[in-house]
């Protein structure tokens, strides 16, 4: 038997089309997923898809705000009835947004831009499947947190506040839909490095990049970043028949940043 195998089985994937997402996204379908990624770039996704086809799965790639409530019903309803029967087995709420900085540098735009997508489009997402895997008694939500979710870091007040939203959710779903079936977990990364960490050293640090990355680099006690892969596979166990023991769990992977900083 393949362990892990997501054979038959429907996942939706906000921000499926880049990094993090992009590894759920190729993970998902080798091992035997429909995938739809939800993007608010729709060519980043066609882009992914291209790749999950040329391997030899299956992937649909859909333009979605996931801010804007109908906007993510409409294409997930449409997912259900042209594409599985009115089933959705799996959805990954990965799409978000960063901010740098403490309360003084949040602007009221800066906040209500960051709840729109970190808050509200997880809440889109989860309240838009819910009528489907309660109907077929059984289905996966998977969040992705943030090491912001549990501890306090430096220049991110607006960041860590979703990110804490987005833990408290997970909770509140899988106690709510348990005996619906639902399993509702969360993931708490620490810094991965994916081409946004790229970009904003880049932009923020010209003429340092190597310094800068190393130093993120050593706020890890393992002494790296994470990869999409590490956090795709994570992912993977974790919607899979061989996790349905666990729910309402925050499942942290930030090379011991949480647990061993400061011992």
């Amino acid at each position: 038997m393949t362990k892990f195998s997501l054979k038959n089985k429907m996942a939706l994937i906000t921000g499926g089309g880049s990094g993090i997402g992009e590894a759920i996204s190729l993970t998902f379908s080798l091992h035997g997923a429909k995938v739809h990624i939800l993007d608010f770039d729709l060519e980043a996704a066609q882009f992914v898809v291209s790749k999950i086809k040329k391997i030899g799965g299956e992937a649909e790639a859909h333009q979605c705000d996931v801010a804007n409530q109908q906007k993510v019903f409409n294409v997930i309803n449409k997912i259900a009835e042209n594409d599985s029967g009115d089933s959705i087995d799996i959805l990954i709420n990965n799409a978000g947004i960063p901010h740098l900085g403490n309360i003084e540098a949040c602007d009221e735009v800066d906040l209500d831009r960051l709840y729109n997508v970190n808050i509200k489009g997880v809440y889109n997402c989860i309240k838009a499947v819910v009528p489907f895997m309660k109907k077929q008694q059984n289905g996966v939500v998977l969040n992705l947190a943030s090491i912001a979710s549990t501890v306090g870091l430096s220049d991110r007040f607006a960041y860590s506040m979703t990110k804490g939203a987005v833990l408290t959710m997970t909770y509140s779903i899988a106690k709510d839909y348990i005996k619906d079936g639902i399993r509702c977990n969360c993931i708490a990364p620490g810094r991965v490095h994916t081409p946004f960490v790229d970009g904003f050293i880049k932009k923020n640090y010209p003429g340092k990049e190597d310094e800068i990355f190393k130093k993120l680099s050593k706020t890890q006690p393992i002494g790296r970043m994470g990869s999409p892969q590490e956090i795709a596979n994570l992912a993977l166990f974790l919607c899979s028949d061989e996790a349905g023991f666990i729910t309402g769990s925050n499942y942290a992977i930030d090379g011991g940043f949480v647990t061993l900083n400061g011992n």
